[in-house]
């Protein structure tokens, strides 16, 4: 899944894009709409400066002076043009800049009329028009309806819009831009709890802290109090419950050793009945008691150094196995970890070292590899092996520890409980020094 910040930076960014792209072309529309309201009023002035220079001659017929106030109407094909059409759309006036141009203009307006729009026109380039209607009383009195029309090319106009556009849309490249940035830094640092967080929760799964310390804001901290209670009741329920498991193994073990005393002065059938019965009952209450204490997986375990431990057990081992003379090979790479509880490492070394100490002739090696997360821990020795029909025994599913056979039993299944709590597997086969080899795979957490 995408992350937390990215999911809000592209949405609050698409967001942007939006809220900008909106603004750009309203505000683009409004130009265009104001820009054309000032070019109809700059056409509206100059026809008002040819309806100042207008007048009647001698006939009684409209002229207009051959040098007017604005200069481009005397130059061809300046970009302004000027005309004047009587009521029959004749035109009695136009400009010298309206040479060689075919250029339909308004005409024909009733008094007081007017009309702007963009004329078709076949030579010249766009032009915005503006017509107006107006009436001229002859000297007679008789009214004569003219329009009075002028037309400017629409490069300018263009050229001011391409100018804004331009600018418009550098600027709100420059301020989305700038909003970004920002944006990225407010959520960094709005997300900052969170990275705390998940910071104390590594500390915690490398074993440096046992519990969220850090400084959260009101909406973290019900989620890191509850985690601290979590890790706190749950390492007070492990406590509790081995203490509860060891006080249970006190008990009973001085009344079994009563038991075993009374029969042990007894050579009858009975007595050896009681005797067979009471080892049976110890192996089932240390099977189940090291079944029971079993932590199991845990994600927020701190690592443990596999080849220290591991070390530490084959020493522990060559010295209650000398008389053996074991020869024992340790090949386990330093930056082999084990996470998980050092209690059930312990008795998983333990149980598979004394079994291979125990049926060796002379030789034991143990090696583990790890991989992508995967950890694989490998026991060997030179001994007889493990029949297969043993090996189903032992490892199979539901097998009990008063079930098991005799010098393999107890120790792997309890072994095979601890590595199955921990979602791995123990495998029994034929190892390259001639006897056993036992294998324990335990996954990637």
């Amino acid at each position: 899944m995408i992350s937390i910040s990215r999911r809000l930076l592209l949405s609050t960014s698409l967001v942007l894009a939006a809220f900008f792209g909106l603004t750009g072309l309203t505000l683009d529309r409004a130009f265009h709409e104001h820009a054309l309201r000032s070019l109809r009023e700059r056409l509206q002035t100059q026809i008002y400066s040819l309806l100042a220079a207008a007048d009647l001659d001698p006939g009684g017929r409209l002229q207009l002076p051959a040098a007017l106030p604005e200069p481009r109407f005397s130059i061809p094909h300046s970009g302004l043009y000027g005309e004047v059409t009587d009521a029959a759309g004749n035109a009695v006036w136009r400009s010298q800049s309206l040479s060689g141009t075919r250029l339909l203009l308004p005409s024909g307006l009733p008094p007081a009329a007017s009309s702007f729009y963009e004329p078709k026109s076949t030579d010249r380039p766009r032009v915005y028009a503006l017509g107006y209607g107006v009436v001229w009383e002859t000297e007679s009195g008789r009214p004569q309806p003219y329009t009075f029309s002028v037309a400017e090319q629409a490069g300018i106009f263009d050229q001011q819009a391409r100018e804004f556009r331009r600018s418009l849309w550098a600027w709100l490249g420059g301020v989305s831009v700038l909003l970004l940035l920002v944006q990225g830094v407010v959520l960094r640092w709005g997300l900052h709890p969170l990275r705390g967080a998940e910071h104390d929760l590594a500390e915690i799964e490398a074993g440096r802290r046992e519990r969220l310390e850090g400084s959260y804001p009101r909406e973290l901290r019900g989620l890191t109090d509850n985690l601290n209670a979590l890790l706190s009741n749950d390492r007070a329920s492990l406590e509790r419950y081995r203490r509860s498991l060891g006080d249970l193994a006190h008990s009973l073990k001085t009344p079994l050793a009563v038991l075993r005393s009374a029969a042990e002065g007894e050579g009858s059938p009975l007595a050896h009945s009681v005797d067979e019965q009471v080892s049976r009952m110890s192996q089932i209450v240390e099977y189940q008691l090291h079944r029971a204490a079993t932590s199991g997986r845990s994600s927020l375990a701190a690592p443990i150094a596999l080849r220290r431990l591991t070390v530490k057990v084959v020493a522990s081992l060559s010295k209650v196995y000398a008389d053996k003379g074991v020869q024992t090979a340790v090949k386990i790479p330093e930056s082999a970890e084990f996470r998980g509880d050092e209690g059930d490492l312990l008795e998983i070394l333990g149980n598979l070292l004394d079994n291979a100490y125990k049926w060796c002739r002379t030789r034991v090696r143990v090696d583990a590899t790890a991989a992508d997360g995967t950890l694989m821990l490998r026991v060997d020795d030179d001994g007889p092996g493990i029949p297969p029909q043993e090996a189903i025994a032992v490892l199979g599913r539901g097998v009990r520890g008063d079930q098991a056979t005799g010098g393999h039993g107890i120790g792997l299944s309890v072994v095979r409980d601890i590595v199955e709590a921990y979602g791995g597997r123990l495998e029994v086969g034929s190892g390259p020094l001639g006897g056993a080899r036992i294998s324990a795979t335990f996954p990637r957490r």
